[in-house]
C-alpha cells in the first residue's frame, strides 16, 4: 500500500536521529506510506527524551498559540505553520491515542499521567515500528550524499551508502552530549551549503562570582522574582521558583533568565536581582516590619518568618544586625538595610555552565534557509530538517519539546510525498 498515494511509487525515507523530532517524521511518514528508516547512534532511541524534566518529561503546555510563538522570541514566527497543523491539543490526542495519558500541572505545563519520561519514549517507538518504519540503531551518520542539487543517501560512519529519496536531519544539539547529541547535523548540514548559526547553551545554570549562594547548595526558593541587570539596568524578569547550587544558581526561572543572560556576558557587569518578597511593596513591607519589631525576640528566630531558614546567615550579613539584637532595639536605618536585601538580593555571573550542561542548544541551522510549511531546506532537494538542530529555542514549560515533535510532524508528512513516477 502507499497510505496517503495510492499507486504511486513510495518515497524512500531516511531520518537521522530518533529523538522526539525524529520518532514524529519517522511515525508520520511511514504512516503516510513512505518506506521509512531511522538511524539512530545509540543502542536505544530518544535517551535524551528519557531523562528530560528529571525523568518526569514536561511535553508541552496548554497556552495558546500566541504565547507559543512569544516563547521563542523573534524565531517564534518561524513556528506559525507546525504548530497549527500539530497543536499542543493535537499532541495531547496523539499520545493518547498511544496509551500516555497527560495532565496539566502548575504554568500550564503539561506531564505524562504516569510521571515518566520513559513511558513516552516507548509509546512513541512501538508507535513508529506499528506503522512501518524499521530502525537500525549503533549507527552514526557522517555525510550527506548530494547529487544534481538533490539529497539521494546517507554515507554512515562505517562508509556505508543508504540511499534515501529524502532525508530528514533530526539530531539534536550540543546539550548533553553523552545522549548523543554531539552536532553531528550542524556538520552535515554546513558541508551541503547551509549556514549554521553559532551555538550557544540556553536554559543553562548560571555561575555566580559570590560564594554564599553556594553554601546554600540545594536550597530552592519558591515565589520569588528574579531580575537580569546589565550595568545596573533591568534586562528581563521572571517569577517562579529557583534553586542554589554548588556552583551559584539554577531553577526555573533562572534557566529561563540564561537566555537573556548569555548574550549579555562580556558587555558590562551581569547580576541577578533576588526579590524574596514580591507580593510586597516596600512600604508594606516596612510596614510589616514596624509591626513586627515591637517584639523583643532575638533577630535570628524572627527570621524564618520572613524567607526560608537556610537565608538567615545571609540576610544578618547584609543587613549588618546582630543575631540575637532584640526585634524592638533594631534602628530605622538596619530595619532599611534589611529591606533591601530582602527585595534586592544580589548576585554577580561570572558565567554560564558549558554548554554540554545546558537543557538545550541555542543557534542551529539558520530558519532562512528552510521552508517553514514543509521544512525542506531552500538549498538542497529532498532534505528537511526537525527538532533542536534548527535555530529555535524557548524558554522553559514544554515549548521547546512542542517545537520537536510539531517540526518532526511536518517534515515526516513532507517527506512522505510519492516520489515522481519514471
Amino acid at each position: 500500500m502507499s497510505g496517503e498515494f495510492p499507486g504511486a511509487p513510495r518515497a524512500r525515507v531516511l531520518v537521522v536521529g530518533a529523538g522526539p523530532a525524529g520518532l514524529m517524521a519517522a511515525g508520520k511518514a511511514a504512516q503516510c506510506g513512505a518506506l521509512v528508516t531511522v538511524l539512530e547512534r545509540n543502542p536505544k532511541t530518544a535517551v535524551k527524551l528519557r531523562i528530560t524534566g528529571k525523568g518526569r518529561c514536561n511535553l508541552t503546555n496548554d497556552a495558546p498559540l500566541e504565547s507559543f510563538i512569544e516563547a521563542f522570541g523573534p524565531n517564534g514566527v518561524f513556528l506559525y505553520g507546525a504548530l497549527s497543523r500539530f497543536s499542543p491539543a493535537d499532541l495531547r490526542e496523539f499520545l493518547a491515542k498511544v496509551g500516555v495519558a497527560t495532565v496539566v500541572e502548575r504554568g500550564g505545563r503539561v506531564f505524562p499521567a504516569s510521571g515518566s519520561a520513559v513511558d513516552v519514549a516507548e509509546a512513541l517507538e512501538r508507535w513508529v515500528l506499528k506503522q512501518g518504519a524499521q530502525f537500525i540503531k549503533r549507527c552514526r551518520a557522517k555525510n550527506l550524499v548530494v547529487r544534481d542539487g538533490s539529497v539521494v543517501g546517507v554515507v554512515t560512519g562505517e562508509q556505508r551508502l543508504i540511499p534515501a529519496d529524502r532525508v530528514v536531519i533530526a539530531t539534536g544539539g550540543l546539550s548533553y552530549p553523552q545522549t548523543g547529541s554531539t552536532g553531528d547535523g550542524y556538520k552535515m548540514a554546513r558541508d551541503v551549503g547551509h549556514t549554521v548559526i553559532p551555538c550557544r547553551p540556553s536554559l543553562v545554570p548560571l555561575e555566580t562570582a559570590e560564594d554564599w549562594p553556594k553554601q546554600l547548595q540545594g536550597v530552592s526558593l519558591r515565589n520569588v522574582r528574579a531580575t537580569v541587570l546589565l550595568d545596573e539596568k533591568p534586562q528581563a524578569s521572571e517569577f517562579g521558583e529557583m534553586l542554589f547550587t554548588h556552583f551559584g544558581i539554577s531553577g526555573p526561572i533562572i534557566l529561563t533568565l540564561s537566555r537573556c543572560v548569555v548574550p549579555l556576558l562580556g558587555q558590562g557587569r551581569v547580576e541577578i536581582s533576588i526579590n524574596l518578597k514580591p507580593a510586597l511593596s516596600e512600604e508594606k513591607l516596612d510596614a510589616r516590619l514596624v509591626r513586627d519589631f515591637r517584639s523583643k525576640k532575638h533577630f535570628k528566630n524572627y527570621l524564618p518568618e520572613l524567607t526560608v531558614r537556610a537565608l538567615g546567615p545571609i540576610l544578618i550579613q547584609k543587613s549588618g544586625i546582630p543575631e540575637h539584637q532584640p526585634l524592638n532595639l533594631i534602628t530605622v536605618e538596619q530595619r532599611r538595610r534589611l529591606i533591601k536585601a530582602l527585595t534586592d538580593l544580589r548576585v554577580t555571573i561570572l558565567r554560564t555552565r558549558p554548554i554540554e550542561e545546558a537543557i538545550i542548544t541555542a543557534g542551529g541551522v539558520c530558519l532562512k534557509e528552510v521552508d517553514p510549511r514543509t521544512m525542506e531546506s531552500k538549498l538542497v532537494k529532498g532534505l528537511y530538517f526537525a527538532g533542536e538542530v534548527l535555530d529555535l529555542d524557548a524558554k522553559t514549560g514544554g515549548y521547546n519539546l512542542q517545537a520537536a515533535f510539531s517540526t518532526g510532524w511536518v517534515a515526516g508528512e513532507s517527506a512522505s510525498k510519492p516520489t515522481p513516477a519514471e
